[in-house]
């Protein structure tokens, strides 16, 4: 009988250092993994930028301010900041590209950068002749006030120069930053060299 008792006593020792042993080691675990995420969610260095949405009145562009991770080539950096603009305002501006639009390919030449959309920037988008000038210059702006080495930028489609953005603002040259659009009012605005023109 007292062997028995024995036997279980010793039993139930081993099974309480086990227990124990095994919480411990757990415990480790997690604290480690803690650790490591704290860590790494300091270590990421992030950058602000600026990108141009539409105003609620839909006359003129404004600036919002967006925090984005540092990237290690321009071109994720410029392929993050349009995405931004597909995804639209975070303070109830208006939007300046179709939600629906998919970013084909970012080239950089020089200071042009060329950018593929898919054709949802153009099946989807409003049209009119201020709404498509806001769209382009809000890409236009955004790419040069975060990068002023881009000083042009070339509108595709699906691969091709189109004449037109829906059948009033050209896109079929180089468009130039203009931070004129940035305030009101926009009427008598001359164009100038290698700005899209409003279509006849």
């Amino acid at each position: 009988m007292k062997n028995i008792l024995l036997s279980l006593l010793g039993v139930l020792l081993v099974g309480l250092l086990v227990g124990y042993g095994t919480g411990w080691y757990f415990q480790q675990d997690q604290k480690t993994a803690d650790e490591v995420r704290v860590a790494i969610t300091k270590d990421v260095p992030v950058r602000e930028i600026q990108l141009y949405f539409t105003e609620p009145g839909g006359a003129f562009l404004v600036p919002e301010s967006y925090t984005y991770p540092v990237c290690d080539e321009d071109l994720d950096c410029i392929h993050n900041l349009l995405q931004g603009l597909i995804k639209g305002s975070q303070q109830e501006n208006i939007a300046v590209l179709p939600k629906e639009t998919k970013i084909l390919a970012v080239d950089v030449e020089n200071d042009l950068v060329r950018v593929d959309f898919s054709r949802h920037l153009v099946d989807f988008h409003p049209g009119g002749s201020l709404t498509e000038l806001l769209s382009i210059y809000s890409l236009a702006n955004s790419l040069n006030e975060n990068f002023p080495y881009l000083r042009q930028l070339q509108i595709l489609v699906e691969g091709e120069v189109r004449q037109t953005l829906k059948g009033h603002a050209r896109i079929d040259q180089p468009i130039y930053a203009d931070f004129s659009f940035s305030a009101p009012p926009l009427t008598g605005i001359e164009p100038q060299k290698g700005e899209p023109l409003v279509a006849d």
